[in-house]
């Protein structure tokens, strides 16, 4: 959904109106808020433990969503009038309403956060022993529109939601309770800001360095925040990258989408005797040699696009034992899924030919849209095309710091394979 001008800037208007009210209503004064109601049966998914409501759902007899603005409170009950939490609403988006409480004595606000924070706080701390991992995944850890990655005394959070933006300040009160940290970065720059009908910023509260200095396993990685990708460092792939060595070990290995050489450095650590990291972006491509220095390797930087860089190391004749694809999501919405399915298969087809028969395929994707077995028959197509055959080993997701949502199959958007090659 585009929003035009003139409604962009009467939903920026109602907007600024209501945080106002929210923050009122977030540090506890008394005031009565406006009931959504469900058409009926609309509520047994929520029931079921979703937290989202969709505006085809809502009753308009009984409310209009008009009536809302941006971002605004609400209870959120059944046909019957039955309470089934407190939400913000957004009448402007096609998910008009997110839970964020199933207590009615409990409104959203500082404490709530306060509690949701240490109850993500303590999962992280169970599985990493170092304070950098994803701390807040959005609706998998009971707050929808809220991301924060945790570099040590560092946080990067990014807000997509108008309802989230209204609480803001008690989301900044809450980390600051149970975190302490030095400072944090808002990298709400999101596009689906746009979709929320709120405008795209980047907010620095505290001190917040140009760039960190972060350990995953063994190795220590340098990572911009401010002018990094999204909050600046991958950390759903941590474990899949610690996890490296049965398929990296004594073989060459070619990286591929490498950003920071997240993917490549740990697979020199794992015993790789030699690493190619393919990246296009320069400032990345500096960093990435420097990640690879400080940790004791000596990488090979290949400064090209992908698409342009294997065909060009087949005609060299170069192959590799094990080849990682770990590519951005070529599908972000639905409407982009057949451009997005071609060029996941264009990307593994090219990097099938690449590898040594009997060596390895490590390749992914990060898109919803885009499911397990589709992209197992996508890759499995593209190794038709240049006469391999596959044999599937693994399948991995997203790290234990990404928790899936049971309810919400939205939450569970990263897969990984793990492929043996060999030719006809």
């Amino acid at each position: 959904m585009v929003l035009k001008a003139g409604l962009v800037k009467r939903v920026a208007s109602r907007f600024i109106q209501y945080r106002v009210y929210s923050r009122s209503l977030a540090k506890g004064l008394n005031m009565d808020l406006p009931a959504l109601y469900l058409k009926p049966n609309e509520d047994k998914r929520l029931r079921a433990g979703h937290l989202w409501v969709f505006s085809n759902e809502v009753d308009s007899k009984r409310c209009r969503l008009p009536d809302f603005a941006p971002g605004q409170l609400a209870q959120i009950l059944a046909q019957d009038g039955k309470f089934l939490g407190t939400g913000y609403v957004n009448p402007n988006s096609l998910i008009c309403a997110r839970l964020l409480s199933r207590d009615p004595d409990h409104l959203p606000g500082r404490s709530l956060f306060i509690h949701r924070l240490k109850i993500a706080l303590s999962l992280r701390e169970h599985f990493y022993a170092q304070p950098f991992y994803r701390l807040v995944f959005g609706e998998a850890d009971g707050l929808p529109g809220l991301v924060v990655d945790r570099y040590n005394d560092v946080l990067v959070a990014q807000i997509t939601t108008a309802g989230m933006e209204c609480l803001k300040d008690e989301i900044v009160a809450a980390l600051e309770k149970v975190i302490k940290p030095r400072g944090i970065l808002f990298r709400s720059d999101s596009p689906m800001r746009q979709l929320e009908g709120i405008p795209t910023s980047i907010e620095e509260i505290g001190t917040v360095p140009d760039e960190v200095l972060l350990t995953e396993g063994e190795c220590s990685f340098r990572a911009p925040l401010k002018q990094g990708q999204k909050t600046g460092w991958f950390f759903d792939q941590h474990d899949n990258r610690t996890a490296l060595a049965p398929y990296v070990k004594g073989g060459q290995v070619l990286d591929v989408f490498s950003y920071l050489g997240a993917w490549g450095i740990q697979a020199a650590r794992a015993g790789a005797t030699k690493v190619s990291c393919v990246e296009s972006s320069a400032t990345a491509g500096e960093i990435l040699v420097d990640n690879a220095s400080r940790n004791g390797f000596d990488v090979e930087l290949i400064s090209e696009d992908a698409f342009t860089a294997l065909p060009r190391l087949r005609e060299e004749g170069r192959h590799f034992d094990t080849v990682i694809v770990d590519p951005p999501a070529f599908i972000k919405r639905r409407k982009d899924i057949g451009a997005g399915s071609k060029a996941y298969r264009r990307i593994n087809q090219l990097a099938l030919t690449l590898v040594e028969p009997g060596g390895f395929l490590i390749t992914g994707s990060c898109s919803y849209h885009m499911s397990a077995d589709s992209f197992v028959q996508n890759v499995q197509a593209a190794a038709r095309h240049v006469d391999r055959n596959l044999q599937l080993l693994e399948c991995a997701g997203q790290g234990r710091d990404h928790p899936i949502h049971p309810a919400i199959p939205e939450t569970a958007y990263l897969k990984m394979f793990y492929f043996r090659v060999l030719k006809n």
